[in-house]
């Protein structure tokens, strides 16, 4: 009978040497590491703390942040928390209670829920401001650069219940939930006049917001702009907080947009809150973003230059997000520019009838009441504009007393033409001609605001705040707003007085009109030093936006469906286009052509709602 084998001494884990641990558990998801003290005393006494260890699983998962000495233990295990707390069962509970609305009129979600936003907020802000890029882009010109951050919290809010938990909590939408729940328990009442029912809409939803914004308003409004600024910051606008058509929180967000009590001295006439602190108010922002991607979506701007951005969650939405084409001659100028102004921008403007903007914001024989008194939604259709813009930095000046310590105050000039009708005399005003100006806020928000020329005279202006921060791919979302009043009474010899911008709040015109802007940068190109470079728009500043494979690439499913002849082609028609031809085509589109621009111009038209 043979010998048992001799037994095999096994190494416990606890006498690894430190390095080989380190080694083992630094491969680890972050979520794992979090469960590994759970094991044993030992573990919990090697992991809690370990600053190094919590380091490497954090940039192994995430990106290498700008910012130095971080509380590696605490990002991490904060970061954990967060896809655990979109994840859980209770904020599934809370997204099918807020998507409910005949069960009570008020939104407010349990008390749990309000005490997550806060937390959540805070995290979301602190990764992408610790975004940086990977070193990949994310569209077909190399300008939008990707971040695992921000792929990262593009899963953790994938499932919808996490984006109606967290990103549709401020006041339009808890303003829409509980006006449908009041019109579906009082649908069988009898109808009332126009005029009545809008006052009592007026009144009645002055009282929408939940009873804990009746006893701690100020908390209420902390939680409204903390949801508010994750929508922006989510980047692509959530239209409905329920699965209804009767969910539509459009009319509520135009409303925000086009009331003229929005726009006064204390808000600067611009995105901030209304209490002259220079505070942005994130809600006016949420609000815009919904207007215009409502606009985007309706016209179908589906050219990858929109989708890129208005398409995909947290696209852009972190500082140097950007990325500059390089060795692209810029000038001296343009390198004390810290906000990356010098280049060709994409601007988006819409606009209602100016009659329904009257009619809305001053009724005949009725007074206007006062600014806590919410005005009924507004759904009369829109007109857009797609602006092409270039501009290049004339100035550098440090900050004022008003602004941000951190960067100086940028002032450029440019120019701009419309791409979708070319006869629009406002969208071909030249920005040369006037003076626009980047600055940082006390806030530590970036604020853009410009003047655009009609018939040699500042005729619009806009104020925007720039999502993401300094050189974010994002762009600038604000207002746009008439100014012509505010010249029409001062001389000309008072408006060489106006050294800065700001001493021009007052006096701005009381009826309007205004609407929400958008703009975003395309390219790197930026007018030239040349003379006459600066004072055209030619085909080659068009090739960023142009969605090639929009045009050119084979779907499948469609050609399943098409027929030929349908549109009045021939089947002879489809053979191979001659080489030289196609050269001489691209010839043609390369050539500054007066009469191809016209083409290319006039090519777009005008989609109204």
């Amino acid at each position: 009978m043979s010998p048992p084998p001799p037994q095999q001494l096994l190494l416990h884990i606890s006498l690894l040497p430190a390095e080989i641990l380190h080694h083992i558990f630094s491969g680890l998801e972050p979520r794992d590491l979090g469960r590994l003290p759970r094991t044993c005393r030992f573990l919990h006494s090697y992991v809690k703390g370990n600053q190094k260890l919590c380091k490497d699983v954090y940039l192994n998962a995430l990106d290498t942040p700008k910012q130095n000495g971080l509380d590696w233990e605490r990002e991490l295990h904060d970061f954990v928390r967060l896809g655990r707390v979109c994840a859980s069962d209770s904020v599934n509970e809370k997204g099918r209670t807020l998507e409910s609305t005949s069960s009570q009129f008020s939104s407010a979600p349990p008390a749990q829920s309000r005490d997550d936003l806060p937390f959540v907020s805070d995290v979301v802000n602190r990764l992408l401001q610790h975004a940086s890029p990977t070193g990949e882009t994310q569209n077909d010109t190399g300008t939008h650069a990707v971040s695992r951050n921000a792929a990262a919290l593009a899963n953790i809010f994938r499932d919808e219940p996490a984006r109606v938990a967290f990103l549709c909590r401020s006041s339009i939408f808890d303003r829409a939930r509980g006006d449908i729940a009041r019109s579906t328990s009082t649908s069988t009442r009898r109808p009332q006049s126009s005029s009545s029912s809008a006052s009592s809409f007026s009144s009645s939803s002055a009282s929408a917001p939940a009873s804990a914004s009746r006893t701690n308003p100020n908390a209420a409004d902390d939680l409204h702009q903390q949801s508010a600024k994750l929508h922006c910051l989510y980047g692509r606008p959530i239209f409905n907080f329920g699965r209804t058509r009767s969910s539509r929180v459009y009319p509520y967000a135009a409303c925000r947009v086009y009331d003229m009590r929005q726009y006064t001295t204390r808000t600067k006439w611009g995105p901030f809150r209304d209490d002259d602190s220079g505070r942005v108010d994130w809600e006016k922002m949420e609000a815009i973003m919904i207007v215009l991607g409502s606009n985007i979506k309706s016209q179908r701007l589906t050219a990858k230059v929109f989708s890129n951005l208005w398409e995909k969650p947290f696209a852009g939405s972190w500082s140097g997000s950007y990325v500059p084409s390089p060795g692209r001659g810029i000038r001296d100028s343009d390198l004390e520019d810290p906000y990356g102004v010098a280049g060709t921008w994409l601007r988006v403007v819409c606009f209602i009838d100016y009659n329904d903007f009257f009619h809305y914001n001053f009724p005949v024989g009725e007074a206007v009441p006062p600014v806590e008194v919410q005005r009924p939604p507004l759904d009369v259709g829109e007109a857009t504009r797609i602006i092409l813009m270039k501009m290049h930095v004339v100035d550098v000046q440090p900050p004022g007393e008003e602004d941000g310590k951190e960067l100086p105050v940028v002032h450029f000039h440019g120019l701009s033409r419309s791409v979708d009708d070319s006869w629009d005399d406002n969208a071909h005003s030249q920005l040369r001609a006037i003076k626009g100006t980047v600055r940082m806020t006390k806030e530590g928000e970036v604020r853009w605001t410009t003047f655009s020329v009609f018939n040699g005279h500042a005729r619009w202006r806009s104020e925007g705040i720039q999502i993401g921060g300094v050189g974010s791919a994002r762009g600038v979302m604000g207002h746009w707003f008439d100014t012509i009043y505010a010249w029409r009474k001062t001389t000309r010899s008072e408006r060489r007085v106006y050294a800065n911008l700001r001493d021009l709040y007052r006096d701005f015109d009381p009826h309007g009109p205004c609407g929400p802007s958008a703009y975003f940068k395309v390219s790197d190109r930026a007018p030239g030093p040349k003379d006459g470079d600066d004072k055209k728009i030619d085909i080659h500043d068009f090739l960023p936006i142009m969605d090639f494979d929009a045009e050119l690439a084979s779907n499948e499913d469609d050609d399943e469906d098409f027929v030929v002849g349908e549109w009045g082609e021939d089947d002879d028609d489809d053979g191979d286009i001659d080489d030289e031809e196609l050269v001489e085509d691209i010839a043609a589109l390369a050539a500054p052509d007066l009469e191809i621009m016209d083409l290319v111009l006039n090519g777009h038209h005008l989609i109204e709602q």
